[in-house]
C-alpha cells in the first residue's frame, strides 16, 4: 500500500534515528500532522530496502489495517504471512514494519509491548500525530522499550534542500558569502518566514495553493483532530483561543486576559494550553534565571512552532512583508529544531530589559536578540546580562542592515549545518 507519488527527501534527524535501526527499541516519531513524518517513514523504508532489508508500511488511517492490528498480535502475524514478508521466529533476518498514525489503535501500548517482548524478528517504527494521544494511550509498560524522536516542520537548512538550492556548510558559516549569495539566501529566508516550514507548503510554488493548504491544516488538524482527540465541547471558544494565541506569539502568557477574551474559565484555558502544547501547536517558553530570580518575570512566553501557520491563524491570509513577531517566531522554530525545545528560554527583568532567547549549548548559555534590522539593536540588555552571567558568546540576528559587527549574524549562519 505504498504511495509511489511520495519522493522522500532526507531530513536532518535521519542520522539520529538510523542509529537505533539495529537495536530492539521501538522507534516512535512524534509530531503534528503534515510536518513530514510520512516522508520520513518512506525515506527510512527506501534506505532499508536499498540495503537489502524487508519492509512493510502500514497507514492506520486505513480502517482495514487498523482493524487487523486492533484484533491483536496473532492477526497481525497472519497478515504479515499473507503479505509474504514474515521472516519466521527463528531466523536471523528481520522485517521492518513502519506504522503511520499509531494513535488510532484502541490499545497501541499492549500491541507494541507484545511485539517488542516476544517477536524480536519484527522491528517496529511507528509515528503519531500527537504526543497527547500517544501519552494518553501509551502505558508505563513501554518504558525502556521505545526510542522517541520529535519531528517538527522543516528547518531552514532542510528548506533549502527541499528547494533544491545548492549550498555548502562553508557558505552557511559565512565563508565566501558574496553579495549575490547573501541576496539569494535572504530571499529564501524571507520566504521561509512568510510561509513556514511544512513540507507540502514549501514544495508548492503556487501562493494560492500554499494559502489553501495551510488553511486545510488548520481546519483538519487544529479545529477537528485536536477537538475530537481532547473531547473539546466549546468549539468556538477553543478556536478563538488558538487564534488569540497566534496573534500573541512571542508575548508573555496572561491566562486572565485569555480567559476574559475567549470567555473561558481560567482552568479551561490552562487545560487547552496543555493540549495545544502536547499536540505541537504552541510551546510555552520559560524564563531563564540563575541567582537573580527576584528581578525577573516568572510567566512563560507563548510561541507557535510554525510562522506560516501562525499568520494564517492570526491574519487569515499569507503576508507579503515580514513582521517582527513573525520573524521572532521563525527564529524560535529553528532554535527548537537544532537545540531542543527544552533548552530554549527567554530573559526579562521587571524594569523592561529583555533578551528574546537564551539557549543552552555544551554547558554554556547564549543570549540571542531577534531584530528585523541590525540597526534596531540596543545593547543595554545584552550588556546587563553579560555582567550578570558572564556568557562568552551572544548573537543578534536580523535580515537587513549592516552586519559587520562580530555578534551580528544572518539567521542561516546562526543555524549553520554544523549547529555551531
Amino acid at each position: 500500500m505504498t504511495n509511489n507519488s511520495i519522493k522522500p527527501i532526507k531530513r536532518e534527524i535521519y542520522a539520529k534515528i538510523s542509529a537505533f535501526l539495529d537495536t530492539d527499541d521501538i522507534i516512535v516519531l512524534h509530531g503534528a500532522r503534515q510536518v513530514g513524518k510520512t516522508y520520513l517513514l518512506y525515506y527510512l523504508k527506501q534506505n532499508l530496502e536499498e540495503s537489502g532489508k524487508t519492509t512493510l508500511y502500514m497507514d492506520l488511517e486505513d480502517s482495514r489495517l487498523r482493524n487487523i492490528l486492533d484484533l491483536g498480535v496473532d492477526e497481525f502475524l497472519k497478515y504479515l504471512k499473507e503479505e509474504n514478508v514474515y521472516p519466521g521466529e527463528h531466523k536471523n533476518t528481520k522485517i521492518f514494519v513502519l506504522i503511520d498514525e499509531i494513535q488510532y489503535l484502541a490499545d497501541p501500548s499492549s500491541f507494541l509491548k507484545l511485539i517488542a517482548d516476544h517477536h524480536k524478528e519484527i522491528k517496529l517504527i511507528v509515528s503519531g500525530s500527537s504526543s497527547f494521544a500517544i501519552k494518553s494511550k501509551f502505558k508505563d509498560s513501554l518504558v525502556g522499550r521505545t526510542a522517541n524522536f520529535e519531528i517538527f516542520p522543516l528547518s531552514f537548512v532542510e528548506f533549502l534542500t527541499f528547494k533544491n538550492y545548492q549550498f555548502s556548510k562553508e557558505l552557511l558559516n559565512g565563508v565566501n558569502l558574496t553579495v549575490k549569495k547573501t541576496g539569494e539566501l535572504l530571499a529564501f529566508y524571507k520566504e521561509y518566514v512568510l510561509y513556514g516550514g511544512y513540507p507540502k507548503i514549501v514544495l508548492e510554488p503556487n501562493l494560492e495553493l500554499k494559502d489553501k493548504y495551510l488553511q486545510q491544516i488548520i481546519d483538519t488538524y487544529i479545529k477537528k483532530d485536536i477537538k475530537d482527540l481532547a473531547n473539546i465541547k466549546e468549539i468556538d471558544k477553543f478556536n478563538k483561543l488558538v487564534e488569540t494565541l497566534a496573534s500573541q506569539s512571542g508575548n508573555l502568557l496572561d491566562v486572565t486576559e485569555l480567559s476574559n477574551t475567549c470567555k473561558l474559565a481560567k482552568q479551561t484555558v490552562e487545560n487547552y494550553l496543555f493540549i495545544l502544547e502536547n499536540t505541537y501547536i504552541i510551546k510555552l517558553v520559560r524564563p531563564y534565571y540563575k541567582n537573580v530570580r527576584g528581578e525577573l518575570y516568572k510567566r512563560p512566553k507563548i510561541f507557535l512552532y510554525d510562522s506560516g501557520l501562525m499568520q494564517m491563524l492570526w491574519l487569515k491570509q499569507l503576508q507579503k512583508e515580514v513582521l517582527g513577531n513573525v520573524f521572532e517566531t521563525a527564529i524560535f522554530s529553528d532554535l527548537v529544531k537544532y537545540f531542543g525545545k527544552d533548552n530554549i528560554y527567554y530573559w526579562r527583568t521587571a524594569d523592561g530589559k529583555e533578551i528574546d532567547f537564551i539557549f543552552k549549548l555544551n554547558n554554556s548559555i547564549i543570549p540571542i536578540k531577534a531584530k528585523l534590522n541590525f540597526e534596531q539593536f540596543d545593547g543595554t540588555a545584552m550588556d546587563y546580562f553579560r555582567n550578570k552571567y558572564k556568557n562568552k558568546a551572544e548573537f543578534v540576528v536580523a535580515l537587513t542592515g549592516d552586519a559587520s559587527r562580530s555578534e551580528f549574524k544572518y539567521p542561516w549562519i546562526l543555524f549553520d549545518a554544523n549547529h555551531n
